[in-house]
């Protein structure tokens, strides 16, 4: 964290900067990002509506008939205007069965356009009602691909994606996704057909009154294209900006014993607005971009209707237009200029959906964690729970630095084996290419013989139980926890865990018992009430290969007494791997390894390693003898 940070000023110059260099008359650098062109966005929304394809099909043939019952009501204008006001003759054309008298006219136009209008709300409501229901079924199967993409991504990248950041996308981008259905057909396609309606209609009445309208088109094109390819990469930083945010603040509240441990209340609170700050800029800055167009039609469209006004009314004096006629056009003239102000103005919204899509798209197109066609599943039974490392090295990604190197060891089924080593020596590393949350740079990891990267990783995932240091825990109740581990597990099945775990003398006296609601990360309970909670987790889940990583740590020195105990039963039978810096807890392993600089230097059992007089000796008496060490 910077201890001079930029302000959010500072930072917003730095924006334009780069947002006029990529975007200015001179093209800057590429991207080395891949940009997606609208159409190639469109493409793929369509490709989404496949499966709603009757229900949006419905929903866009109500519009029609919708919008075309409502081009019906201003013709009435003219025979009003025509025909009862100024008392002229009906054209001989129409039918027998229509009054010719003033008021009977009167009354029959007027229920005729109240029934229309019936008609034509009925049938918006009910299309209406079905293009939100494909909205909201689209936002819940993209928000599902989204999380199910997410919780899929290699570690490292899900580290970067942040909580708050991957909620921001799941929430806001994934949702934006489904606004296309409105944004990007339902409006502009009620905007297009009562447009050309009008033109239809206006073209009727007088066909150089229609040239004025037409001649408004390109203008609608022309600034499109002006500003437009603007707006989608401003809201797409937006976004980006608004997911920081999240993470930011998620970040705050998730550290808040640290926060007010150092008071540090208003320096986290300056930090998170900061980047309000800044974000805010950005939006008010996209908002001017946008509001070019609207200034653009706010401006023409008074223009224009003035000056066909001027000519109706020019064209009524000479008697080439009679009064209603006049009034029937500037009724239609308003509803051609409503759909084109319509169109203009959602565009910039348009392309702020389309942004949110974008970045969807990005996180669905990224690599999964090690996706294999071939990878096979494997069962428990066929599992008996040796691990092999042949010449292991690992770097994690980003790194240039080995985290192993030429790791080498043969561990039988059902033997335990404890890892120790100062701090970053490799130990949690190692544990790591167990579980799998890495592939290793060089070498292999077999199972049994078999390379991992030959098995399906969630397959073999379900054999491995894991309990570590930092124990994350749920917000549900006690039992929702401890299940985790089995989904199909019996409340009797979770109890006897927690019996195992020393877990079920606490739980019994919580408020609820089993069913009591723990918080956040369990933040209703002490330390070593949440590490025993873990271990009933991991014993319930009935693992072939088990990683403890630091399992007592949290546990005072009677809860841990009867905790090891459990332990030994735990890990009967299955291939551990146990991380400690208490070195009195591990004396029981098989086997001892010990790592530096993220080599194995030593291995062997309690006693061999003590009498060779090397770093794990040294290490024993730095913790039972420091003085006679120093």
């Amino acid at each position: 964290m910077s201890t001079n940070p930029l302000s959010s000023r500072q930072q917003f110059e730095q924006y334009k900067a780069e947002f006029h260099e990529k975007h200015g008359p001179e093209p800057g650098k590429k991207s080395t990002k891949r940009e997606r062109s609208s159409w190639e966005l469109v493409r793929s929304f369509l490709g989404l509506l496949k499966i709603h394809r009757r229900s949006m099909i419905l929903a866009l043939l109500t519009l029609t008939i919708a919008t075309l019952l409502a081009l019906i009501p201003p013709i009435a204008t003219k025979f009003v205007v025509d025909n009862v006001l100024d008392k002229k003759p009906l054209p001989a054309s129409l039918p027998e069965w229509i009054p010719h008298e003033p008021w009977p006219l009167l009354v029959s136009i007027t229920i005729a356009v109240i029934v229309i209008s019936m008609i034509r709300v009925a049938l918006q409501i009910w299309g209406r009602w079905h293009a939100t229901r494909v909205t909201k079924m689209i936002q819940m199967k993209v928000r599902k691909a989204v999380f199910a993409q997410a919780v899929r991504l290699p570690l490292h990248r899900v580290q970067e994606l942040k909580s708050g950041g991957a909620t921001s996308i799941l929430r806001e981008d994934a949702g934006s996704v489904g606004e296309l259905v409105f944004g990007m057909l339902y409006n502009p396609c009620r905007a297009i057909i009562q447009l050309l309606g009008s033109l239809i209609i206006l073209a009727w009445v007088d066909w150089r009154l229609l040239l004025g309208a037409i001649f408004l088109g390109p203008m609608v094109y022309l600034t499109h294209r002006t500003w437009i390819s603007r707006i989608r990469p401003q809201h797409r930083r937006i976004r980006a900006q608004r997911a920081a945010v999240d993470a930011q603040a998620t970040e705050s509240f998730g550290g808040m014993r640290v926060v007010r441990a150092f008071g540090r209340q208003r320096s986290e609170t300056s930090r998170v607005l900061r980047s309000n700050h800044l974000m805010g800029r950005q939006e008010l800055y996209a908002w001017w971009w946008s509001r070019l167009i609207e200034i653009a039609w706010e401006t023409l469209i008074p223009i224009a209707s003035a000056c066909l006004l001027l000519y109706g009314g020019w064209q009524v004096l000479q008697g080439e237009l009679t009064l209603g006629e006049l009034v029937m056009f500037l009724a239609y003239l308003l509803m051609l200029l409503g759909p084109l102000a319509v169109l203009a103005q959602s565009a910039a919204q348009f392309q702020n959906s389309l942004s949110g899509f974008d970045r969807v798209l990005d996180l669905l197109d990224e690599p999964r964690e090690m996706e294999s066609s071939t990878a096979k599943n494997i069962s428990k039974s066929e599992i008996t729970g040796r691990i092999t490392f042949e010449n292991v090295g690992f770097q994690y990604p980003g790194s240039e630095q080995f985290a192993l190197e030429e790791v080498s060891l043969d561990v039988d089924p059902g033997e335990t084996i404890a890892l120790v080593g100062p701090s970053g020596a490799g130990k949690t590393t190692f544990c790591n290419l167990v579980a799998r949350f890495y592939d290793p740079t060089s070498g292999r990891v077999l199972l049994d013989g078999r390379d991992l990267r030959e098995l399906d990783v969630e397959s073999y995932r379900n054999h491995i139980g894991v309990v570590e240091q930092d124990v994350f825990l749920f917000d549900g109740s006690v039992a929702e926890n401890i299940g985790y581990g089995n989904r199909h597990a019996s409340l009797a099945e979770i109890q006897q865990a927690a019996e195992i775990a020393n877990a079920d003398e606490f739980i019994k006296v919580l408020p609820d018992g089993y069913q009591t609601i723990i918080g956040e990360r369990g933040v209703k309970l002490s330390g070593g009430q949440r590490q025993r909670l873990a271990i009933a987790r991991a014993i319930l889940a009935d693992p072939r290969i088990l990683i403890l990583d630091e399992a007592t740590s949290n546990l005072d020195t009677e809860s841990e007494r009867l905790i090891q105990d459990s332990l030994t039963t735990l890990m009967q039978g299955r291939t551990c791997f146990v991380i400690a810096h208490r070195l009195s807890t591990i004396t029981h392993a098989n086997r001892i390894v010990v790592f530096e600089s993220g080599r194995i230097t030593e291995t062997g059992t309690h006693d061999a390693l003590m009498a060779a007089g090397g770093k794990y000796h040294e290490m024993v008496l730095l913790q039972t003898s420091p003085a006679e060490v120093s």
